[in-house]
């Protein structure tokens, strides 16, 4: 049993079961598609973006994290397809996907440049990416997150790794964060909507 495992192993959801708040946010009014949740573990955003109308592919390392998204899934009443997979070796095919979703995904650098290349190459022409993550910053604040800087996220490297994509929202922020009991407390975060441009159209 791997760590993320033995972490969702438990019979509450430590993460909550309600949508991340920026995620609730940036896609309010967003017509339903094809939707590819990244580090999805217990399926809360999965599930409310099944709610909405959209086709859910959610996918994560843990099968027990997963296992309780489709359980949640059933509960709500919504259609959800999960797949255990490392984001290392996940496929994502490209101009394939309406919207990408990663909050808190936090995976080492090299690994999160090569993950997002591929995310940009899997958005359609019109598509989205919906990211929110932990900057360095959240080590003082302790509400959360990962245990080093290293795994975590800042606008300017996102503004690179992510090439290809014209950001519509991009900041780094602090906000109070209350999801399960894990993510409580003011959180240093970073956040990004990201839109692939159509063909001889601008933003």
């Amino acid at each position: 049993m791997t760590p993320w495992d033995e972490r969702y192993a438990v019979e509450d959801y430590v993460y909550g079961t309600e949508p991340n708040a920026f995620l609730a946010e940036a896609v309010r009014g967003l017509a339903p598609g094809r939707a590819l949740c990244l580090a999805e573990g217990e399926g809360r955003n999965a599930v409310f973006l099944a709610s909405l109308g959209h086709q859910v592919l959610a996918t994560d390392a843990s099968a027990v994290g997963l296992t309780k998204a489709e359980r949640l899934a059933e509960r709500r009443g919504v259609a959800l397809e999960t797949r255990v997979s490392d984001l290392a070796l996940f496929q994502i095919e490209p101009e394939s996907w309406d919207l990408v979703v990663s909050i808190f995904c936090h995976v080492p650098p090299a690994l999160r440049q090569d993950l997002h290349r591929r995310v940009v190459a899997g958005i359609k022409p019109g598509g989205r990416l919906i990211l929110e993550a932990y900057t360095p910053r959240q080590l003082e604040l302790a509400t959360g997150g990962p245990p080093t800087a290293a795994l975590m996220m800042r606008l300017v490297d996102l503004r690179e790794e992510l090439a290809g994509l014209e950001f519509v929202h991009a900041a780094e922020t602090e906000r109070e964060i209350h999801e399960g009991r894990l993510h409580v407390g003011l959180g240093a975060v970073v956040q990004v909507v990201g839109v692939k441009p159509q063909l001889g159209s601008a933003l």
